[in-house]
């Protein structure tokens, strides 16, 4: 019987499930991806706070905004994630934390630790 050709394979990204460290890893590289992303932004607020007390003035009140707010959250978030999930990293390079109930508890704590860690900058923040 002649074997047919290997044919590309659909396959449907939302129904496999990865394991906590996959999605961690995944989302360390999406925070370092909008780490990137936000420098011309907060270059932009940096300049423009600097120029004179007009400028600071109309930062900070573009600060009380909703959608500036949540871009300082997602900014955090990314930076904490990608901060605590590079800590665990490197752990497991020096071979701390790399059996396997280790390593997902790790995992499952950089996922809850970066973003409870923004929220309370940002709350912080509004004072």
């Amino acid at each position: 019987m002649p074997s047919r050709p290997a044919r590309p394979v659909f396959l449907n990204l939302l129904r496999i499930r990865l394991p906590i460290a996959g999605v961690m890893s995944i989302a360390h590289r999406l925070s370092g991806v909008l780490m990137v992303l936000m420098i011309p932004l907060g270059l932009y607020l940096m300049q423009r706070s600097l120029v004179d007390a007009a400028g600071f003035a109309e930062v900070r009140t573009l600060f009380d905004g909703t959608p500036v707010r949540l871009a300082l959250f997602l900014s955090m978030w990314a930076l904490l994630h990608h901060l605590f999930a590079g800590i665990r990293y490197l752990l497991i390079d020096i071979d701390v934390g790399v059996e396997k109930p280790t390593y997902r508890y790790t995992a499952w704590l950089v996922m809850f630790a970066a973003p409870v860690g923004a929220l309370l900058i940002c709350l912080g923040a509004r004072g």
